[in-house]
């Protein structure tokens, strides 16, 4: 019979209630906070480290999770950031990969973001590159907590099953160079539509912030494309412009096996 812990005032739940709304908090306790069955399961799937999943059984019924912690209604709406959410949140190691470990298929098709700042953009590509079975995500010079709860959450999940690296330009330039792999650079001032470019080939697709674009650095050492805008408006959301370019890539790949 597992202990319930009835009161917000836990030192457990206050602990976690500052894991949820600080970035310093989890990165001094090298924790993670992941709100959702289908997320836990997809990090339970992946090989993430859970050190304790707190579980509401009025909300989510009867489960029987390793280091599980049961918790009343109460104390569950005390810590939940989501609307309608099921009933559990876990807390779990992060994975810090580096670029030597990243693990490439034959043909390889990368997801590069500059400089991202919103966790919701960082959280839609995620969920792109799981449908199009990117290799991997590298993060260059990243403004935002990568596992931030709301980044989780935007990607369903998807920050588990794919492969998310953080590093700086440089270094990931030169380990492009070393693989092999061609980058593509989004970018307004392109000439080369993003159709005439060879995607089927090892590239990797990468995208700046929507305020900002990219820097001087990724516009001289990539080949710079473009979506074709046909209407009033310069450009399209910087998930929304990384999907379309990406899955031309899949296209394009698929014509040719």
């Amino acid at each position: 019979m597992h202990d319930i812990i009835s009161s917000p005032a836990n030192t457990k739940i206050k602990n976690l209630v500052k894991l949820i709304e600080k970035s310093a908090e989890r990165k001094e306790q090298n924790l993670i906070v992941i709100e959702g069955k289908r997320e836990i399961d997809l990090a339970i799937q992946s090989g993430f480290e859970i050190e304790t999943i707190f579980v509401c059984t009025d909300i989510a019924g009867e489960l029987s999770y390793p280091n599980q912690q049961i918790i009343t209604r109460a104390v569950f709406e005390k810590i939940a950031y989501r609307e309608n959410s099921d009933g559990l949140i876990a807390l779990a190691k992060p994975k810090h990969l580096s670029l030597a470990e990243i693990k490439l298929n034959a043909n390889p098709l990368l997801i590069i973001l500059e400089a991202v700042e919103k966790p919701g953009n960082l959280g839609a590509i995620l969920r792109t590159a799981d449908a199009a079975d990117a290799d991997a995500v590298i993060i260059c010079d990243s403004k935002t907590d990568l596992y931030n709860p709301n980044t989780i959450r935007a990607s369903i999940g998807c920050i588990f099953t794919k492969q998310v690296i953080a590093a700086n330009t440089d270094e990931v330039l030169n380990w492009l160079k070393g693989k092999n792999i061609t980058p593509y650079s989004a970018a307004l001032t392109a000439t080369k539509n993003y159709t005439e470019t060879n995607l089927d080939k090892p590239c990797a697709i990468v995208m700046g912030t929507e305020a900002d674009g990219l820097s001087e650095k990724w516009l001289t050492n990539a080949e710079q494309i473009k979506i074709p805008m046909l209407g009033k408006i310069d450009s399209l959301n910087v998930s929304t412009s990384c999907a379309i370019i990406v899955f031309e890539a899949v296209r394009k790949r698929n014509l040719t096996h």
